[in-house]
């Protein structure tokens, strides 16, 4: 054997033992699929909550499991920052910037079991059409909600993984 077929063989074997495991192993009855599905989410105010609760709800498959286990609480900041001033005042880029903050608290004790955050930035094109731009600070909205939405379920998913009983 060659020298890079051993040290591929080495390192296969020693990722073997390191005791990786896929978070959703198996499937749809793994313990962060069931946990997940055990999550209600509860109101965020404004167009951007109301986004980033319709792809937190669609990822989480919620109310298919009976009563919920979990509630998740977010609260966003979403903020829209001009720069890029030409000599005229007028700005020619744009930041939308959307954080969360999110809590995971355990229905049966009232106690928060998860605190953390997420966030995302996306620049924005000023061009010469309003509607344009609206439409570009709409779509980032749009795609930021997509982005928090993953980041958090994520976060519930190692959450629910590293706290489900041993099976």
């Amino acid at each position: 054997m060659t020298g890079r077929a051993l040290l591929l063989l080495a390192l296969s074997l020693a990722l073997a033992s390191c005791g990786l495991r896929p978070l959703y192993s198996g499937g749809a009855n793994s313990d962060a699929a069931v946990a997940l599905r055990s999550v209600s989410v509860g109101p965020i105010p404004g167009q951007s909550g109301w986004l980033v609760r319709n792809k937190l709800v669609d990822r989480l498959a919620t109310g298919h499991s009976g009563t919920p286990a979990y509630r998740l609480d977010v609260v966003l900041d979403d903020d829209l920052t001009a720069f890029g001033i030409r000599g005229d005042r007028a700005a020619t880029r744009e930041r939308r910037t959307l954080r969360a903050r999110f809590q995971l608290i355990s229905l049966s004790t009232g106690t928060v079991v998860l605190d953390a955050t997420a966030g995302s930035d996306s620049g924005i094109d000023v061009v010469s059409s309003e509607y344009a731009t609206v439409a570009a600070e709409q779509t980032a909205l749009d795609q930021l909600s997509d982005i928090l939405a993953d980041q958090i379920v994520a976060r519930l998913g190692l959450f629910a993984a590293r706290t489900a009983p041993t099976r």
